[in-house]
């Protein structure tokens, strides 16, 4: 083995930290979803046709979105510029 290979260990200093802004994307979907939803079943209760699946639909999706923000909050914040 030559002195400057290395042997499949990561030093910590290249290992990847998850941080907040991974969640960004997430929440910005399910966040466009659950705008989107409202809508729908806003319109099912004015037009007075049968909302329960879309208001269903909208809860799971609003607590997915809280959950996520909760997680997002919990990450620490990028320190590095992502490599190209």
């Amino acid at each position: 083995m030559t002195a400057g290979q290395n042997q499949g260990e990561v030093r910590p200093t290249h290992r990847r930290v998850r941080s907040g802004e991974d969640f960004d994307i997430i929440i910005g979907f399910l966040g466009f979803w659950a705008v989107v939803l409202l809508a729908v079943t806003v319109w099912m209760e004015v037009t007075a046709q049968p909302a329960l699946g879309w208001a269903l639909g909208l809860l799971g999706t609003l607590l997915a979105l809280y959950g996520t923000i909760r997680l997002r909050r919990r990450l620490p914040v990028r320190t590095a510029t992502r490599r190209r």
